[in-house]
Formats: C-alpha cells, sequence, structure tokens
C-alpha cells in the first residue's frame, strides 16, 4: 500500500537519503573538520527524531538543538550521540542537562560556577561549550571582554569545556566584511590557549553560509543547517556544494467548479475574474503553516503545470484558478517540490526559506523515503 494512502490528502515527504548526502557533499567540501548537522525545529521541519536516527546511523559524530527540550526528545528516542544545546541556559534546566548528558552553552562566570555546583552534586562532570558573541549580539560574552571567562573555566574541576564558539550574523551575504570581522575576533580570543601553552578545545564558529563562503572558518567543526536540508541559506550565496532538497510538500484537489465572472473568491473577496474560470480547492491553509502571504501571490503545480493560488488562504483550505486547464478530484497538487523551491515560497511570501520550512507543522503528516 501506498504510504500515503491512509492518511489526509496532504503530506511532507523527505527523503533521508538527499540529506544523508547532502551531508557527504558536506564533510567532502570542509576536509578534517568535523560536521554536526543541527537538527533544531523539528529539523527545519523535516522531522527531528527520524532525521537524527537516520544522521546518527549514517556516521554522524554529533547534533545540535537550540532546545533543552528538542535534545530530550532525542534521547527519549535512544539518539546517543554527543548534543549541544545552542540556546541559553536558566539555572533550573543545569540538573536536566547533566541528567541527559547534554553539552550546553556557557557565557559567563556564574553560569559555569552554577554548572559545576550542579555536576558536584551528582559527582559527575558536565560539558560545556564557551559561547563568544563576536558580532550577534544574543547570547554569549562579548570577545573583548573573554578572556577572564576563559580563565576562569580552567579552575572549574567539574566542568571540562569541550568546545568553544561563536555564530555568523551576515555570513550568507555577498559583502562578507562584517563575517571576516567576526572571524577576526574570534581567532583573536582563541590565541589564549596557544599562549598558555594549553591544548584548545573544539573550536567552531561555520554556519551554512560560513562553509559555502568561507573556507578559513571551518577550524575544528562547522554547524551545517539549512543546507544539510537541501537548500541554500540565501541567493547570494555561490553554490560551492551540490545540494539535492530533501523536502517536497503535496497535496490533492478535493473539489472542482466553474466560478462565474464577477463572483469573489475566498476571504474579503479579494480576487474575482472577469470570464468563466475553474477553480479548484486543496485541503491545505495557514493553519498547516502554508503562509497567508501566499494569497493570490503563491503558485503551485497541477497535472504538470504551474497556476496561482485565487483569494485569500484559509485556515485549512485555498484556492487555485486553473483558467480552462484539466483537474479532477484526487489530482496531486505540489507546494513545494516539481519545480517549486523553499525559495520561491519565501519570495511569493516576502520572507526566507528558513521560516518556509519551520512552518510546516505538526498537522501535516511526514511519509519518509
Amino acid at each position: 500500500m501506498n504510504p500515503t494512502d491512509a492518511i489526509r490528502p496532504a503530506h511532507v515527504e523527505v527523503s533521508l537519503g538527499a540529506i544523508a548526502q547532502n551531508y557527504d557533499a558536506i564533510r567532502a567540501h570542509v576536509g578534517t573538520a568535523s560536521v554536526m548537522p543541527v537538527v533544531k525545529a523539528n529539523a527545519y521541519g523535516h522531522g527531528i527524531v527520524e532525521v537524527a536516527r537516520h544522521l546518527m546511523n549514517h556516521g554522524a559524530p554529533c547534533l545540535g538543538v537550540a532546545l533543552l527540550e528538542e535534545a530530550v526528545v532525542l534521547r527519549q528516542a535512544g539518539i546517543t550521540l554527543p548534543i549541544l544545546v545552542f540556546g541559553g541556559v536558566a539555572t533550573r534546566q543545569i540538573p536536566q542537562f547533566i541528567a541527559h548528558d547534554l553539552m550546553m552553552a556557557a557565557s559567563s562566570i556564574d553560569k559555569l560556577r552554577q554548572i559545576d555546583e550542579a555536576a558536584a552534586a551528582v559527582k559527575t562532570k558536565a560539558r560545556v561549550h564557551l559561547k563568544i558573541d563576536t558580532g550577534m549580539e544574543r547570547i554569549g560574552v562579548h570577545w573583548y571582554n573573554a578572556e577572564k571567562l576563559l580563565e576562569a573555566s580552567l579552575s572549574f574541576i567539574n566542568v571540562e569545556v569541550a568546545g568553544i564558539y561563536s555564530h555568523f550574523a551576515n555570513s550568507d551575504a555577498a559583502d562578507l566584511t562584517s563575517a571576516r570581522e567576526q572571524l577576526a575576533r574570534f581567532l583573536e580570543v582563541l590565541e589564549f590557549y596557544p599562549k598558555r601553552g594549553l591544548q584548545s578545545p573544539q573550536r567552531h564558529i561555520a554556519n551554512s553560509g560560513g562553509i559555502l563562503q568561507l573556507p578559513e572558518s571551518h577550524l575544528d567543526l562547522v554547524r551545517p543547517g539549512i543546507m544539510l536540508y537541501g537548500v541554500y541559506p540565501s541567493k547570494e550565496v555561490p553554490h560551492t556544494v551540490t545540494l539535492q532538497p530533501a523536502l517536497s510538500w503535496k497535496s490533492q484537489v478535493v473539489y472542482f467548479k466553474v466560478v462565474q465572472p464577477g463572483s469573489p473568491v475566498s476571504y474579503g473577496a479579494t480576487w474575482q475574474s472577469d470570464h468563466p474560470v475553474r477553480v479548484v480547492t486543496v485541503p491545505v491553509g495557514y493553519g498547516d503553516g502554508y503562509f497567508r502571504a501566499l494569497s493570490n501571490r503563491g503558485q503551485v503545480v497541477i497535472r504538470g503545470q504551474r497556476h496561482p493560488i485565487a483569494g485569500r488562504v484559509c485556515m485549512d483550505q485555498f484556492m487555485v484558478n486553473l483558467e480552462w486547464g484539466t483537474a479532477y478530484n484526487g489530482d496531486a497538487v505540489t507546494l513545494i517540490g516539481d519545480g517549486i523551491s523553499a525559495q520561491d515560497v519565501a519570495d511569493w511570501a516576502g520572507t526566507i526559506p528558513y521560516e518556509v520550512l519551520t512552518n510546516i507543522n505538526s498537522r501535516v503528516p511526514r511519509v519518509y523515503v
């Protein structure tokens, strides 16, 4: 039986093979650097557990997530790889990090002290990555104040500093001046270790943009996010790594009608035709994560042809203008795939492909191939 037959007439198809292929291409591109696949935000909409399990079996050495909850889900699913949680750590969360053997970001001496005390209480060592802010102004100790943090980190006996990292704000831009300045600041901070004759922890700063455009930023480890799923982080970056999109979003025609001239379609009466047209209804809407901003702007593929959305996208459905094209109930409708990329959808909606992918919510079933 076709796996899509038993579910609603809309689903996301995820190619785990494409994700593995992209991982291999990234690994070949970065040489000796390790590759940490980033599976935060439900693996960019692709399914965190299934993607993480496939990457673990494929040989990935570690994983990155944004939240403690994401990491706990992976542990409960049997993922045993080292996992780094990038986000800020609340004091009350520290015991959970330690209990689930997770690496956490540490950006202050006070936080290191709290982590050290929590680890001592259960007679273990906690693993951290020191977070350096080189220009993002999100979390992390400023690069010009980092030496005190690095010095203090050497004194906590229940804390193992497994890594030190920063994050690019503009590595996917055509102008790399800002990214190169951030890298220079990070490298300056890293001089702390050789100056004291110490082995540096694992150093990392390169996200997808850095992987594609700044080979000098690859250091010991890289953190591919959106490119792991076959989507480039912006239209400006060169395609120095060949990627295969891993996700397609499909639905079906569930209703067909002929709409007469002057008869508005959907909420707000924002679209009507001056001649008779064939209109079909598709059972997907902004309640699934298909943006309302695509109203009267987005396109889908039916029977190999692109057709525009007619009227406003509803919570659970939208309509498509076929003009006098042909379609029948049950015909496949492609929202992403068949020549429509996540970047296309982002352009129509006035956003970025990251938001397109992560906005597809759990109401849409995932099918893995």
